[in-house]
């Protein structure tokens, strides 16, 4: 119990006191004119206020990542923890706030746009193809899983909701209206009571496992992990033999750090009257989803009589969605029974629909293309056609391929918040030095993954301690020539 507390504390007081002195390097001004203010055009520039526009973001990030994640990464004990805590504060939370600085400060644009004026073309080019490549997984992702869990209710059994096609065609139809009416028709009206919806179940799982768990982790099971079971290696493989280095952290990305959630920024930035609103945004939504995701690590490591055997078990049965309706179901009876279905069904499609929207939008400032209803049209009609046909391909290969992007993007989105610190010359370090570890992770993964190189596990830890010293080399060599030019 005191570990879970431990690790919420560590977030709350790195929004506190860590948070604040990002800020100050970012070159907030609260009186400049937001791009809201220059361009309301009743589409996509639309006013909201922070609270909401704070709803709905928690929202586009969050999803059902902070929850099938950290389940999944359970499997490799209290590390997992770790990982999201010290992710989510020294690199999540501060990936996720220049996401929407630098939108913000760049009329709202997206990604590819802003690496194309901090770098250049080819980086720019780069960041089109992984942006463009995440959100499609990301939505077909979205489409997949929720249709999966509805067509497979008991209720719907022996009728023609049972049907998996006719539950694709529907989210398929809704994210149709959600890409393309104004942002003001649906997602502002609706997502913030969803939003609210899935901080009232997180909080209301935390606390039933808090005061019934079987295996609640305490301060010397927790320090017992490392000293026994995997002593003289922090990064020991899990029961089953698979490496935690790199792949726990490519398994718990979104409560950590995701690039998703830099896709969904330029769609809030267009929204914010004022730059002082980016910090409890953006660096606030990460934080609660970094609560979230200790939530529900938590419970895959505490709330399964059998332990680990047991989790394993229900996770080769039925993956992270049935862990979640046994947790709820187990924890909050026929409520917690609702609260499943809308966490592994809801939540997912909450964000689909604004991957695909993210999707439009950056196709839209890439190529410049006037939003004009026949044009959103022109962009979201082949756009979710496209997705449809890739819901037909095996679900665990979209799955890899969107974790490993995810993981490449947030890092590429790093390096470009490293060059906008640089050219203002404030405290580079909080964006470069996350930037490091998270490229050592990314070389790492893609030498030793069976859709990359292939290579032995064993070869995991030495190519990341070498890609992270030779960067930490690069930058200390750079920021040296920098200051010698400055002086």
């Amino acid at each position: 119990m005191l570990i879970f507390f431990i690790c919420i504390t560590i977030l709350l007081l790195g929004y506190k006191f860590y948070s604040p002195f990002v800020e100050k390097q970012a070159g907030i001004n609260p009186e400049a004119v937001t791009p809201q203010s220059r361009f309301n055009e009743g589409v996509d520039y639309v006013p909201i206020h922070p609270a909401r526009a704070f709803l709905i973001q928690f929202l586009n990030i969050a999803g059902v990542g902070p929850i099938f994640g950290p389940i999944l990464g359970a499997l490799y004990g209290p590390v997992a923890l770790v990982w999201i805590v010290l992710g989510n504060v020294l690199g999540g939370a501060v990936h996720d706030y220049f996401s929407g600085v630098m939108s913000i400060k760049e009329d709202g644009k997206s990604l590819p746009e802003i690496a194309g004026h901090y770098y250049n073309v080819v980086f720019k080019g780069f960041m089109l193809v992984f942006t463009a490549m995440l959100l499609f997984f990301v939505g077909v992702v979205f489409i997949m899983s929720p249709a999966g869990l509805l067509s497979n209710l008991d209720v719907f059994k022996d009728t023609f909701l049972a049907n998996n096609t006719f539950w694709v065609l529907v989210i398929l139809a809704y994210y149709f209206f959600a890409t393309l009416l104004p942002i003001d028709k649906i997602i502002t009206k609706f997502y913030p009571i969803f939003g609210l919806l899935m901080i009232v179940m997180t909080s209301m799982i935390a606390i039933a496992l808090l005061i019934d768990a079987p295996h609640l982790p305490m301060a010397g099971d927790f320090l017992a992990y490392f000293n026994d079971d995997h002593a003289h290696d922090f990064l020991a493989p899990n029961p089953d033999g698979l490496p935690t280095w790199p792949l726990l952290f490519i398994t718990i990305t979104c409560g950590a750090i995701s690039g998703f959630h830099s896709t969904q920024a330029p769609i809030i930035a267009r929204c914010l009257t004022n730059e002082k609103y980016v910090r409890p945004v953006y660096y606030g939504a990460m934080m609660c989803e970094g609560i979230v995701a200790c939530v529900w690590a938590l419970a895959g490591i505490a709330a399964f009589p059998d332990g680990y055997a047991e989790l394993k078990a229900m996770l080769d049965q039925g993956g992270p969605g049935l862990v979640v309706n046994h947790v709820a179901n187990s924890y909050l009876g026929v409520f917690g029974g609702i609260m499943a279905i809308i966490a592994v069904a809801v939540f997912p499609i909450t964000s689909g629909d604004t991957a695909f929207r993210s999707l439009r939008l950056t196709l839209v400032d890439a190529f410049n293309i006037p939003q004009s209803v026949r044009n959103r049209l022109l962009l979201a009609v082949p756009i979710l056609t496209i997705a449809y046909f890739m819901t037909k391909l095996d679900f665990t290969l979209i799955w890899r391929y969107f974790a490993f992007s995810n993981m490449l993007l947030s890092t590429s989105v790093l390096w470009l918040a490293t060059k906008y610190l640089f050219d203002k010359g404030t405290f580079h370090w909080i964006a470069s030095i996350p930037a490091v570890i998270t490229t050592a992770i990314t070389f790492s993964y893609i030498m030793t993954a069976a859709i990359g190189f292939n290579l032995s596990a064993d070869w995991g830890k030495p190519i990341g301690v070498v890609v992270a010293v030779v960067g930490l080399i690069t930058l200390a060599v750079v920021h040296h020539l920098r200051q010698k030019n400055v002086a």
